[in-house]
């Protein structure tokens, strides 16, 4: 019997020490950790996919959490019966010990196993969604409050307000006003509507 971890990050900014303290903690060797850092949009993991070509009947396998397997409550239970059926091997969730197959085999064990499985995944999913929810929300709260996002505006030439004058009086094009200001005529259009938008406040 072989002893493996795995361990998933979703960004490559987020952190991976608290995992593989975990792992380490229940005595997995370092060489046998893999580590995927992967964001949730491409979810093309070549070191779990290297994970499951090693893993052999009796293998077990450590996890922090049951989200480390999959992005939605679909793909973990797809992993899970990946893993427990067709490879045959045991799994422990380090975050979770009633999900740890290498107790109750018997049917009645194993059913316990899949209900907790079914209900964990549906809540790891759950709480992705309302996190996104909440961001969305947040987003939008402060774009109504005139929070801008992205990098600020260059602040506008010395001339532009001489040079929006001439524009809308039709002394000069947009295009020869958008030249002298140094910009591209789209950007001189739009900064000449939010210009003329703030002389009304």
């Amino acid at each position: 019997m072989n002893i493996y971890g795995y361990v998933r990050v979703s960004t490559k900014e987020q952190n991976e020490d608290r995992q593989l303290i975990a792992l380490g903690e229940v005595g997995v060797l370092e060489k046998n950790i893999f580590l995927d850092k992967q964001s949730g949009k491409d979810f093309n993991r070549p070191q779990y996919k290297k994970l499951l070509r090693k893993l052999r009947k009796d293998d077990l396998l450590y996890i922090k959490s049951i989200d480390r397997l999959g992005r939605n409550y679909d793909e973990i239970l797809e992993q899970w019966r990946i893993l427990t059926k067709e490879k045959r091997i045991d799994i422990v969730v380090l975050d979770m010990p009633l999900l740890d197959t290498r107790r109750g085999k018997d049917l009645m064990g194993t059913f316990l196993s899949d209900i907790v499985l079914q209900v964990l995944s549906f809540v790891a999913e759950n709480e992705r969604t309302t996190i996104r929810q909440r961001q969305a929300e947040g987003i939008a709260a402060a774009k109504a409050k005139g929070v801008r996002f992205g990098r600020p505006p260059k602040p506008l030439p010395d001339n532009f307000h001489s040079l929006y004058q001439q524009w809308k009086n039709g002394k000069i094009t947009g295009t020869a006003a958008a030249e002298r200001c140094g910009m591209a005529l789209s950007t001189f259009r739009y900064r000449a509507e939010i210009y003329e938008k703030s002389k009304f406040w």
